[in-house]
């Protein structure tokens, strides 16, 4: 902003600024600037909050200048309702601060009354002119009193200075200040979304595996009614957000079989009666606004959001922009698609994996037409109760039409949510979450070392304005190494990580079940992918057993909801440790003072100690008390000064999950 006074370095702001931040609602959002002028006169600075199309100047909220750097301003801004905000931060000229400043440090020097004459009439004329407001009326006699005490030559210069400095004049002067130079900043925008975008716990599961087996051993395909069964289980795990692969009729044409992904080429080999990938979409029975016959129809699909919703929990459906080769639009919309110098449509690829069963879209040849029938799908789910929707593979789609999409159904549906499933380079990454993606998928999985989960964990604090990290433990396409080798104590300890590094979380179904056999030595599909087959689970079974991670994963989300610290991206602080296989670090939520510790093993086989050197401060304390951490997991209690000691046994406890309090 130019202007007479300097107002640089405006935060939040996400890229060059075109966007909107983010942020829900009643979440605390910081706002940040570098005001400053010349000379050395006093600078202040206020936010101006407002909902786009409210009535009203909106809210004028004082900055305070930080300890740190004092051109530094900053305060906190708390939406109440979701949809468009603005703020700007304007900078004025304090003439009661300059005036407080000089009188104090004049009297301390020993200046006499006449060498402050000028001094005291300037202090008397501000008190009258804030003195004669109407709105001060009921202050008028205090704030005449001390301008005619300035005036007074008969009192001791100490008396004549002691009533303008009155805390009760003090408040008055500062709440309601006299303003001079205003300059108004440039106006910038922040999307508040419902809690859900921040907030939440995903599972995500596949319909057609919910059937069973019959009497001969055989998987049964599973449906909505038997679906709506398992939500049940779902929902007794704590988790928010049940998330669904594509529900659409499955292509036949290059039907993917058990196990392509093991096989040279990936060639199809689909037999009689295999069910193919559900991202292989489209068939004579429909498309992406249809539902596999298999599943059973939009009534039934209606009932299991009902149900869904009953138990406290919402869907969130996939949205896969790509064809089989049967799908209607590929016989009524050729230009849709990439036709090769042969006459064939292209598939996709990742070599050396084919898909020939999956063709993608071509946004070039008729963006309007592509454009139209995408919002007219992604509406028709709308109107189905669906008001999250999982994007497959956005990366790979034009970021234009992201941007069109989202606010077009944002238009209608401000409550409709998007992550973006885009495991791709920083740039596609965050450029997509600028754009307008509620959440995004990340790295995590493939974060496993101390350094780099500090690291990975640190960018994401520092940039929760831009982009809100969705941290799935694994998914029907990421069987990690860690997860291979690991034995059972690993799932545990990445559900740790995952669950209380961001405030949105996600597990795919078997998770709990400790699968990690993947399809051939140094490959992250899993063997017997559930996305080329029907893979029925006992999980009651394994549960009786005591072969289940059920119980841990559900004492996770329970944590989760017990702490706002754990339900906020902006504030984590990671502990000293001296043994790099356990990591520590805390999270605070400004707003309530809550503050969570972890104290994490990254070793699942040995039992591992460390020495923790605590941030006293990053945990509401001084340097010397004593800190009560209470283990939110085992039930233990600890008193803990700075330096503490931790030992954490992979069979019994992976980590410390601790609600810090000071002792009293």
């Amino acid at each position: 902003m130019t202007g007479r006074l300097g107002i640089d370095d405006v935060t939040p702001k996400v890229g060059d600024g075109h966007h909107p931040g983010k942020a829900v609602v009643g979440e605390v959002v910081p706002i940040g600037a570098s005001v400053w002028r010349e000379g050395h006169d006093a600078i202040a600075a206020n936010v101006v909050w407002k909902k786009v199309g409210s009535d009203g100047p909106g809210q004028h909220i004082r900055m305070a200048p930080q300890p740190d750097d004092v051109d530094r301003f900053a305060a906190t801004v708390v939406p109440d309702e979701p949809g468009l905000w603005t703020f700007r931060v304007d900078a004025w000229s304090d003439p009661w601060a300059t005036w407080r400043h000089a009188v104090t440090v004049k009297l301390k020097a020993g200046q006499s009354p006449d060498e402050l004459a000028n001094d005291l009439e300037v202090g008397a004329r501000l008190l009258q002119r804030v003195g004669r407001r109407p709105a001060e009326r009921a202050n008028r006699d205090l704030l005449f009193a001390a301008a005619n005490a300035l005036r007074d030559t008969a009192l001791p210069l100490q008396d004549r200075v002691a009533p303008a400095l009155f805390p009760a004049v003090q408040t008055i002067m500062v709440e309601r200040p006299v303003r001079e130079l205003i300059t108004r900043g440039q106006p910038h925008q922040i999307y508040v979304d419902r809690t859900r975008a921040l907030f939440g716990s995903w599972y995500e599961f596949f319909p057609r595996s919910t059937g069973g087996r019959d009497e001969n051993g055989r998987p049964v395909h599973g449906t909505f009614a038997t679906s709506t069964k398992e939500l049940d289980r779902v929902a007794a795990m704590g988790f928010d957000v049940v998330y669904l692969p594509p529900i659409h009729p499955v292509g036949t044409v290059h039907r993917k079989g058990p196990n392509t992904a093991a096989l040279p080429g990936g060639n199809p080999v689909a037999e009689p009666g295999d069910v193919g990938s559900p991202w292989a979409i489209g068939s004579a029975e429909g498309g992406h606004d249809a539902i596999d016959p298999a599943l059973g129809d939009f009534d039934d699909f209606d009932a299991f959001v009902a149900r869904a919703k009953d138990l406290g929990m919402e869907i969130a459906l996939d949205f896969a922009l790509q064809c089989a080769p049967d799908h209607p639009w590929v016989a009524a919309h050729p230009e849709w698609f990439t036709v090769r110098p042969d006459g064939t449509i292209a598939y996709a690829e990742n070599p050396p994996k084919k898909y020939q069963d999956i063709y993608p879209v071509n946004f070039d040849n008729d963006p309007t037409g592509i454009y139209a029938e995408s919002l007219r799908v992604v509406l028709l789910w709308v109107e189905h109760g669906v008001r999250i929707f999982r994007v497959d593979n956005p990366h790979t789609k034009p970021p234009n039409f992201w941007h069109w999409l989202i606010w077009q159904v944002k238009a209608k549906y401000p409550d409709v949510l998007f992550l973006a499933e885009a495991f791709t380079r920083p740039a596609r990454l965050f450029g997509l979450a600028r754009l307008g993606y509620t959440q995004s998928y990340t790295y995590f999985t493939w974060r496993t070392g101390k350094e780099e989960l500090t690291e990975f964990a640190l960018m994401h604090a520092e940039r929760a304005d831009e982009c809100r990290p969705n941290l799935f433990v694994n998914t029907p396409d990421i069987l990690h190494e860690s997860l291979q080798t690991g034995g059972p104590a690993m799932f545990a300890i990445r559900a740790t990580l995952a669950s209380t590094f961001s405030p949105t979380w996600g597990v795919y179904s078997g998770f709990e079940l400790f699968e990690g056999d993947p399809v051939k030595p140094g490959s992250e599909e899993y063997k017997d992918s559930e996305k080329y087959q029907l893979r029925p689970r006992d999980f009651a079974g394994a549960l009786n057993e005591g072969r289940s991670l059920e119980p841990y994963l559900t004492r996770l989300n329970e944590i989760r909801r017990a702490h706002p610290a754990l339900q906020q991206l902006r504030d984590i602080h990671f502990h000293h440790t001296d043994n790099d296989q356990v990591i520590a670090y805390s999270k605070t939520d400004v707003s309530t003072g809550d503050t969570v510790l972890v104290v994490c093993t990254l070793d699942s086989y040995n039992p591992q100690s460390a020495n923790l050197a605590l941030d006293m401060p990053a945990l509401g304390a001084d340097w010397g008390d004593t800190l009560v951490a209470h283990d939110e997991v085992s039930g233990a209690t600890f008193h803990w000064g700075q330096f503490a000691f931790a030992r954490l046994e992979p069979l019994n406890a992976v980590a410390h999950i601790l609600r810090i309090t000071r002792a009293t």
